[in-house]
């Protein structure tokens, strides 16, 4: 009898252990897939802003409501292998003309010059780089401008490609931040 009673709740335990476990997939499924993506920096591309081995979060609902924005850090399939990820600075918008050279970026023959002082170290960007792009169009290029694998290699990226932008570092802990983008 004893043995029955220490069977059932054995049963009864595993049947509450089932619907825990059913319950928080129904919860942070939706959240990973469809809202929010983890991503871990490889690389030196975005230094110092981001660095190997940081660990972000990444909000893939925002441009499901509106527009990649100038200045944000988004990560993407690379266009060549869609299995990879790179996590590269928007500097380019669907239509505008690009041009990199002299150590500067500049957008729709000088209407804007970028002035990237507040978030990158004072080195010139190197390239002799002239695009428009096309209507679904975005320039990007790594942080680490001598270093970087980006846009002035590769072209522009299509909007299909992008996956999110990078909301949050959650790791390391002591480099825990939000991240926005930068006025121009």
């Amino acid at each position: 009898m004893e043995e029955k009673q220490t069977f059932r709740k054995f049963i009864s335990f595993i049947w509450e252990m089932a619907k825990i476990v059913v319950i928080a997939a129904l919860i942070v499924a939706p959240i990973r897939y469809f809202l929010f993506q983890p991503f871990l920096v490889r690389g030196q591309s975005m230094e110092p802003n981001f660095r190997d081995g940081d660990y972000l979060i990444v909000d893939e609902i925002s441009y499901r409501l509106r527009e990649p924005k100038r200045g944000e850090v988004i990560v993407f399939e690379y266009p060549e292998n869609p299995d990879q990820k790179f996590i590269k600075r928007i500097v380019g918008l669907p239509g505008e003309t690009v041009e990199i050279g002299d150590g500067k970026i500049r957008i729709n023959e000088g209407e804007i010059v970028l002035n990237e002082d507040k978030y990158l170290p004072p080195f010139k960007t190197l390239g002799n780089v002239k695009i428009t792009l096309g209507e679904d169009d975005y320039f990007v290029l790594g942080d680490n401008r001598p270093y970087s694998f980006d846009s002035r290699r590769f072209g522009p990226l299509d909007e299909k490609e992008i996956i999110g932008r990078v909301f949050l570092r959650a790791w390391p802990f002591e480099n825990i931040d939000k991240f926005e983008s930068p006025d121009y």
